[in-house]
């Protein structure tokens, strides 16, 4: 019972997932690849960080990246998303994290797309 009560604890205490630097790139005319760094204290497979988004100015998904599995030995860790196309009219674009437990909430990054 205790062991079952210290597990619990320490997956409310591992909070949201939070994205911490973000890498930009053209492809081509439109097309941008993203490599995020996303830092959350992931505790085995029940709560990890499992995804994270590019967002329009009005919240619209641009691309989302999905996370197959728990990273406890790699933290902060980076994956990328390549061949994101974004409207011309858009210059700003914001990134954020989702884990199993808490969704989306974490620390999120705005970056101004290159042209």
């Amino acid at each position: 019972m205790f062991l079952c009560a210290v597990t619990m604890s320490y997956t409310v205490l591992a909070g949201p997932a939070d994205v911490v630097r973000v890498k930009v790139t053209t492809s081509g005319p439109g097309v941008y690849n993203f490599a995020v760094t996303v830092r959350h204290a992931d505790a085995g497979w029940k709560h990890y960080a499992d995804a994270w988004e590019v967002l329009g100015p009005d919240g619209t998904v641009l691309g989302t990246r999905e996370l197959a599995h728990p990273h406890e030995n790699e933290q902060p860790f980076t994956r990328s998303l390549p061949g994101v196309v974004i409207p011309k009219e858009i210059d700003k674009v914001r990134l954020r994290a989702r884990d199993k437990v808490h969704g989306y909430g974490g620390a999120e990054i705005e970056v101004s797309l290159p042209r």
